[in-house]
């Protein structure tokens, strides 16, 4: 039975020695096909290990949120056929978490390949770690809408949430636009509500914080094009 191991990898850039695990380099040693969601991305991150691997010897499929899913059963399905392992390489963290490769790996589970997943990185569960908030409810929304209406309304229903349920409510950006986003939180949620602001998770000017917004408003973060992972509670 051929293997489809998830492979994270770093948030932060030159952070690889300090958050892969020994078995990430050992596993792209041995495999010579991946599933990535930008071609260049992954060459790099392949080439920085320095393990060996040869680039120009190596298969790469395409995997993003336009990749028509019957291109990648197909690519699967020759895998299996040639009982060929691979990998699926994130952009930023976990593969299948907020990230495309989900689609292959439920695939993968139709298709009979024993699906491994290896520890690394997730800013969302770190932000969640790192938040001080409920760490037993939560619930992970991905990208909110950009209709700063509806946004906002959104933001009223989750704040509600979290009150209602005692639950995280846990959400991201666009990194371009992620000061938009903290200002509609600043204007829109109660004084007393908890936000925790997770920004460049694993890298040195890291900010993981968490206060009312009362306390933001007096000091407000520039988070224009910083990866970041937002919670309420």
């Amino acid at each position: 039975m051929p293997t489809l191991y998830l492979i994270p990898t770093p948030l932060a850039p030159d952070t690889a020695s300090q958050v892969l695990t020994p078995p990430i380099p050992e596993v792209i040693t041995r495999l010579d096909c991946f599933f990535v969601e930008e071609l260049r991305t992954a060459r790099r991150f392949i080439s920085s290990l320095r393990t060996g691997r040869i680039i120009d010897e190596t298969t790469f499929f395409e995997l993003h949120k336009d990749t028509p899913e019957a291109d990648t059963k197909r690519q699967l399905t020759d895998l299996l056929a040639l009982n060929r392992d691979a990998g699926i390489l994130s952009e930023a963290g976990c593969p299948g978490v907020a990230d495309p490769g989900a689609v292959a790996v439920r695939l993968a589970h139709q298709l009979g390949f024993w699906v491994e997943p290896l520890v690394g990185p997730s800013s969302i569960l770190l932000a969640l770690m790192a938040s001080g908030m409920s760490g037993q409810s939560f619930v992970f929304h991905g990208y909110l809408p950009i209709d700063r209406g509806e946004r906002s309304r959104t933001l009223k229903q989750l704040e509600t949430d979290a009150r209602k349920k005692q639950q995280t409510q846990i959400f991201m950006e666009t990194p371009y636009r992620n000061n938009a986003l903290l200002a509609d939180l600043l204007a829109t949620c109660l004084p007393d509500t908890r936000l925790c602001i997770a920004a460049n998770v694993t890298a040195p000017d890291a900010l993981i914080q968490t206060k009312p917004i009362k306390q933001w408003k007096m000091t407000i973060p520039d988070l224009h094009k910083k990866p970041t992972i937002f919670l309420l509670f």
